[in-house]
């Protein structure tokens, strides 16, 4: 769009070339959608926002508690991550999207990662450079995203290397939310429980799992998520 000024000493036009709304519109969500990056997200999660989401008694606490840390949250000062649990298809994924385009809006770059795919993923990657440069990525966002968390298949490399390695970075320093169909107690068997476990080193895998536990709990805010399942509606 052009606009024309007059210089009322010189007595001539200038022309000089203005953004027009749409173009400021499509800049800012270009600009917003290189700060949310994404690994295996779906395009109606990592595009959600707060106005899209009904605010339904089972689940309004959770989704004021998101919109707080959204508030709350400033680049370099300590702020508790989040830990959102409950039935598959209740929105939880969608809250967590709505706060990565939230923090987004403000200049925050946000990791949100579906962890079951990027630790196979990474798995893959094993042998090669693209190990580190992934596992560095997960460690330094400004706010890292783990959506569905225990629902990956571990082994005990990729709990203690890949997963405690990433979260013994982030804990006191950078917030981490997370979602999950289990609770911590849940989550914490599950980290117990690797596919390469032995009977006689059940001990130890407790141990470990315990080790992660204390690296997520303390640092978030357990959240449930409840309502009814909306992706059968």
């Amino acid at each position: 769009m052009s606009v024309v000024d007059v210089d009322p000493d010189k007595s001539c036009l200038n022309f000089r070339l203005a953004k027009c709304p749409v173009l400021i519109g499509y800049e800012k969500q270009q600009k917003i959608e290189r700060l949310i990056k994404s690994h295996h997200i779906p395009k109606s999660i990592v595009n959600a926002t707060f106005e899209d989401i009904e605010p339904d008694p089972p689940r309004r606490a959770a989704i004021v508690e998101a919109m707080r840390f959204c508030a709350e949250f400033a680049p370099g000062e300590t702020v508790k991550g989040l830990y959102f649990y409950g039935n598959m298809g209740v929105g939880k994924s969608r809250v967590a999207g709505a706060i990565a385009q939230e923090l987004a809006k403000r200049g925050t770059d946000v990791l949100m990662v579906y962890v079951p795919d990027f630790l196979a993923e990474v798995k893959d990657s094993i042998g090669s450079n693209g190990v580190l440069s992934k596992l560095e990525a997960l460690k330094e966002a400004s706010v890292l995203i783990l959506d569905d968390i225990g629902a990956e298949p571990l082994t005990s490399w990729t709990r203690d290397e890949v997963l405690g390695a990433i979260l013994q970075r982030r804990m006191e320093e950078l917030p981490t939310i997370y979602t999950s169909n289990l609770t911590i107690n849940e989550l914490r068997y599950h980290l117990a429980n690797v596919k390469d476990a032995k009977d006689a080193d059940r001990k130890q895998h407790e141990k470990k799992a315990e080790r992660i536990i204390e690296r997520i709990e303390p640092f978030v805010k357990v959240l449930p998520v409840g309502g009814r399942n909306r992706r059968r509606d």
